[in-house]
């Protein structure tokens, strides 16, 4: 009985780290910056949050838009020198990226790295 209870641990710890690990990769990376500006009779000194989200894409992966910076659908995609989609596809934009995303499903088919400058 006791061997059991183990092994249903283990298996339970081995199918939830990949979930675990995946949250952990996807949340955005939040750092604080200071700046300062001075004019010559005062100084004034700003806490900044800024939100960095340098999410990598990959294909087979489940797009999700809450996760791309700069999020925008590419409807001109020979001007950034893209194939045509095929049929229930489409091309995002995600940062400096451009991204073949099925329309219904949201899965990746393509990631072009630096493709809109």
């Amino acid at each position: 009985m006791f061997k059991k209870i183990i092994l249903a641990l283990a298996a339970t710890a081995v199918a939830a780290s990949p979930i675990v690990t995946a949250q952990a990769q996807a949340a955005p990376h939040r750092e604080t910056v200071r700046v300062v500006k001075q004019t010559p009779h005062r100084t004034v000194v700003q806490k900044k949050t800024v939100v960095r989200n340098d999410h990598r894409w990959a294909k087979g992966q489940r797009f999700d838009r809450r996760q791309a910076s700069n999020y925008r659908v590419v409807d001109n995609y020979r001007g950034y020198r893209l194939s045509a989609p095929p049929r229930g596809y489409h091309w995002v934009r995600s940062g400096n990226d451009a991204v073949l995303v099925a329309i219904t499903s949201g899965i990746i088919g393509a990631v072009v790295a630096g493709a809109i400058r």
